[in-house]
């Protein structure tokens, strides 16, 4: 991983592994047959990731694309991300305040206006019944059409990817909050009685996932995707993700009439 100097190295490796399984699936797979094209745009998502530049690394062309379309969305952090340094000066408090500053640059790259940070400890998060609530109480202030994930399943990638339990946590408090705390009325009853009603979401897309089914063609936002990457400063150091990031996306389109793209696992969970 030497040859990126100046990125941290869970960066490049997040950032690896992207480019890693989009080769081998291509070379398992005839991806043009196995990848249905989504190209809806939805009245409202949200995306919900674990730490600042999550959603930035594997669905970002996709949240340009949707708010450039007009849609409405709202990224939700679990953590601030305040582990995420190699620097020893540096106090997880200032970090944290640091990694905020650059998700909202990121968002405002991406035409997000509301980001929701829920302050967990990173790299303690687990998927407890708090972070299920907590969650779905912000599903139900906003009340989404549709919902970015990450996969909980994925544990590891090759010989040179752990995934962070970080990623596999939020991903399964996140289903769970999509459903079905946020539909339930009886479950949280305390959110009930705060104000929020029950909401049902009526797409969910699992980024990075195993068995993704779904495409959507990034190509006119690829630019914006690493730009807003670009915003997360104290994790890309002097590392330009373009090179890479670019490769991932190209070979995930392959087979497909645009240049770049995005896969996910796709659930229809209501709606039209």
């Amino acid at each position: 991983m030497r040859h990126w100097p100046g990125a941290r190295r869970d960066c490049v490796q997040c950032a690896a592994v992207h480019l890693h399984w989009a080769a081998q699936r291509k070379d398992v797979t005839d991806v043009a047959r196995n990848l249905e094209i989504y190209d809806a745009i939805p009245e409202s998502a949200v995306i919900i990731v674990a730490h600042p530049d999550d959603a930035e690394f594997g669905v970002a062309g996709t949240v340009a694309r949707w708010a450039r379309g007009g849609a409405r969305v709202v990224y939700l952090l679990a953590t601030d991300g305040d582990k995420g340094s190699e620097d020893p000066s540096i106090r997880s408090e200032e970090l944290a305040a640091l990694r905020r500053a650059e998700q909202q640059a990121a968002c405002a790259i991406l035409g997000v206006e509301t980001v929701e940070f829920l302050h967990y400890a990173d790299g303690y998060l687990e998927p407890s019944l708090a972070l299920r609530r907590d969650m779905a109480r912000m599903i139900r202030k906003h009340k989404p059409k549709v919902a970015i994930c990450q996969d909980p399943t994925r544990f590891f990638h090759g010989r040179g990817y752990i995934n962070h339990p970080d990623h596999r946590a939020a991903g399964e408090a996140a289903l769970g909050a999509i459903f079905p705390a946020a539909r339930d009325r009886l479950t949280f009853p305390e959110l009930f009685a705060e104000g929020f009603e029950p909401h049902k979401v009526d797409e969910v897309f699992v980024g990075m996932a195993e068995n993704d089914d779904v495409i959507i063609d990034i190509s006119a936002t690829f630019e914006a995707k690493i730009q807003a990457l670009r915003a997360h400063k104290s994790q890309m150091g002097d590392w330009d993700p373009t090179e890479m990031v670019d490769k991932w996306a190209r070979e995930n389109a392959e087979g497909f009439d645009f240049s770049h793209g995005e896969s996910f696992r796709y659930f229809k969970l209501g709606g039209d």
